[in-house]
């Protein structure tokens, strides 16, 4: 299938420069496009991958495009954000190509009298749908997934296979929760009596907000009392750990294997690279940018990007380095012992000098 890339501008805006009438199938990459694509220039590194492109059209900025226009025979799509524009194209394809969705039940699923299911909705194979849930309307409920007790989803919420949405957990519009995902498992909460662990029920649930989407394998733990949130526009990447009773703040993003300690609380716009972890019971303010693999153990209250990890070296590099720092607080104490000694030294110094001075001056009195 195919559209017209005016049809396309129609839709998403920007500047039109070119042919209206050319037939655009889809997007590709600017060294693998060919006329019936359209593609994007983001970087300006890449001007003279651009320039040589054999996309039939190219979106780019007005800075770019001065450039890339010398060169670049195909038509042109002007936008302050060519990347964003990128991903609302690929989005107008991807629908366009989209095989149609028949709603209703399927034949293998297990829905309990006391559920609502929306008319429009979508319910795959083997599903199961506990007493109480809401199903909102245009939901697509995929093969596998669980939805517990008195759970609910917003319009036009999609869960891809195998999600588990357990009891009171509740998401907004739009939402889209990846394969193996678990919401609402139970927070790691527990007691210490003469060193046995007792367990705390987990009685609060899991709230999320509209346009929030959930990779792969990632955990949220219900709230202990309260319920953890999710806040509207948060991405969450693939394996994340978010731990019961946090507050995720809206349009926050996170990649894979990030790990956030339980009554944490994070605030809007901010990131948070692979693999870094998050202390619990911490404040992390709006907008604040944490690198992969950084540990944060302390709350951030200031807005800014923050590093806590120490660069890859050579191991033997590293152990030096190790024992350098293992050997730091003694050093220390050395060095303070060292300054007292100097101190002493230049006040007996000084003291001798005044002695001399008062001598000669004695001397020169005398004479």
């Amino acid at each position: 299938m195919s559209t017209r890339l005016g049809q396309l501008v129609e839709s998403l805006g920007g500047q039109l420069i070119g042919n209206p009438d050319i037939l655009i199938t889809g997007m590709a990459a600017l060294d693998g496009a060919g006329p019936q694509h359209i593609t994007f220039l983001s970087n300006p590194k890449l001007r003279a991958q651009a320039c040589s492109s054999a996309a039939g059209a190219l979106i780019l900025t007005e800075l770019d495009h001065a450039v890339v226009s010398k060169t670049y025979h195909g038509a042109f799509v002007i936008t302050q954000n060519p990347y964003a524009y990128y991903a609302r194209a690929a989005q107008f394809f991807q629908a366009l190509h989209a095989l149609p969705v028949v709603p209703g039940v399927h034949a293998s699923a297990v829905v309990h009298p006391d559920a609502i299911v929306a008319s429009s909705a979508v319910i795959g194979p083997n599903v199961t749908i506990e007493a109480g849930a809401e199903i909102g309307e245009d939901c697509v409920i995929g093969a596998g997934c669980f939805i517990g007790r008195s759970a609910r989803l917003g319009k036009a919420t999609v869960f891809h296979p195998n999600v588990s949405f357990l009891t009171n957990c509740s998401i907004g519009m739009r939402g889209i929760i990846q394969s193996g995902a678990v919401i609402g498992g139970d927070g790691f909460g527990f007691a210490n009596d003469k060193g046995a662990w007792i367990k705390i029920p987990q009685t609060g649930g899991v709230i999320i907000g509209d346009d929030v989407e959930i990779g792969c394998n990632t955990t949220i733990d219900r709230g202990a009392l309260d319920s953890t949130i999710i806040e509207d526009g948060v991405k969450l990447d693939n394996q994340i750990q978010i731990g019961h009773n946090c507050v995720i703040g809206a349009h926050t993003a996170m990649a894979g294997c990030v790990g956030v300690a339980g009554s944490t609380k994070i605030g809007s716009h901010c990131t948070f690279g692979g693999a870094a972890m998050v202390l619990g019971h911490l404040r992390i303010a709006d907008k604040v940018h944490v690198s992969s693999g950084s540990l944060v153990s302390r709350s951030i209250l200031e807005a800014g990007q923050y590093t806590g990890f120490y660069p890859l070296a050579k191991n033997a590099d590293w152990e030096k380095s190790a024992a350098i720092v293992r050997n730091l607080d003694a050093m220390r104490k050395r060095l303070r012992e060292l300054e007292k000694t100097i101190k002493l030294l230049s006040e007996i110094n000084l003291e001798k000098n005044s002695e001399k001075n008062n001598s000669s001056l004695q001397k020169v009195g005398e004479n």
